[in-house]
């Protein structure tokens, strides 16, 4: 993608003091578009697109009309100017019912247009547009997370959320932090990649690291979410079979005012050492008949990776699916002899 760098000096002093008192201004702008704004001095530099640098050059000449005008901006003028001077987008809109097509824009990435490929999908984007809390349960390579990231930044970008958080419990699977080389975040990086590796799919890696700086995005391990509330945010934990029932319920009890929270996981993957502490499998069985709270199944048939995904997961399915038919047998052999 061309990119182009332009420099906005401003000489009103008046409207310089606002932009840089007020900081969700700037945020603002920068949520709905790609383009990096950064603000030096008397200047206003813009990092992006040849047409998002001309749009906001644009977005910034109003808002200084406006200030001069009535001495300051108020959220429904600069929610009007952004209406005014920018594409609309249908970023992350809840499909129709009933819609035969699978095919819905769900964000407007670096890289083009993130879709939905199949009817799960459809459905996934659906409940979340309709619940505030959407558990998303199904095998690897069907989406979960990748959709889930991309409806969090089409409601960062339409400026209906302040921040973006993304959590993983960090389940040793072999080797233990303490053991790993590293500080606490390097040993920490290879918990939270895949969700790292979204964002990077999504986003330029400049603008991720200026949301990363300005806490916009802020990825965690799940025992760090203890003690807070997190209102105006769009909350995601990703690999959710691995928390365990006491984890699962001070996740979801930080949901503050105005928040989606988005649950993923697969329950053929559990790596705690107690598969029967799965706050996953005990949360389908405790919430599913609360109002605002919205559950979606994929299977191997949702699988949109390579080809040979799909008959992998459904290979370790049938074998799974035999030994329990074994247990059960045995089972009841037992039960006959002692009869």
């Amino acid at each position: 993608m061309e990119q182009t760098e332009k420099t906005i000096h401003l000489d009103d002093k008046d409207f310089l003091y606002f932009i840089g008192y007020n900081d969700q201004l700037i945020q603002a702008i920068e949520n709905k578009f790609h383009t990096l704004i950064t603000l030096r001095g008397s200047n206003i530099i813009l990092k992006g697109s040849p047409s998002e640098v001309k749009s906001i050059e644009a977005i910034f000449k109003e808002l200084g009309y406006i200030h001069r005008r009535s001495g300051t901006i108020s959220e429904n003028d600069l929610a009007t100017v952004l209406e005014l001077l920018t594409e609309q987008e249908e970023d992350y809109r809840a499909p129709q019912k009933g819609s035969k097509s699978y095919e819905i824009v769900v964000y407007h990435s670096a890289k083009g247009p993130i879709k939905t490929k199949t009817a799960k999908q459809l459905e996934y984007v659906q409940k979340v547009a309709e619940n505030d809390i959407v558990f998303a349960i199904g095998p690897a390579g069907t989406g979960k997370t990748f959709l889930a990231v991309a409806m969090a930044l089409a409601e960062l970008k339409k400026n209906r959320i302040e921040k973006i958080i993304l959590s993983r419990p960090a389940v040793e699977t072999g080797e233990s932090l303490g053991f790993l080389p590293g500080d606490l975040k390097e040993k920490l990086d290879p918990y939270l990649k895949p969700l790292t590796d979204a964002l990077y799919y999504m986003l330029s890696a400049e603008k991720l690291k200026a949301y990363s700086e300005k806490n916009v995005i802020e990825i965690i391990p799940l025992a760090y979410m203890r003690g807070r509330t997190l209102s105006n945010a769009f909350i995601i934990l990703d690999e959710a079979q691995n928390a365990t029932v006491t984890q699962m319920k001070m996740f979801l009890t930080r949901m503050g005012n105005n928040s989606k929270v988005i649950v993923t996981g697969d329950i053929t993957q559990i790596d705690l050492q107690n598969p029967e502490e799965c706050g996953l499998i005990n949360a389908n069985k405790l919430l599913q008949n609360i109002e605002g709270i919205g559950f979606v199944y994929f299977d191997e048939r949702d699988v949109v990776r390579h080809k040979l995904v799909a008959r992998i997961i459904k290979a370790y399915q049938e074998e799974a699916e035999m030994k329990q038919q074994q247990k059960f047998n045995g089972k009841e052999k037992t039960q006959d002899r002692n009869a």
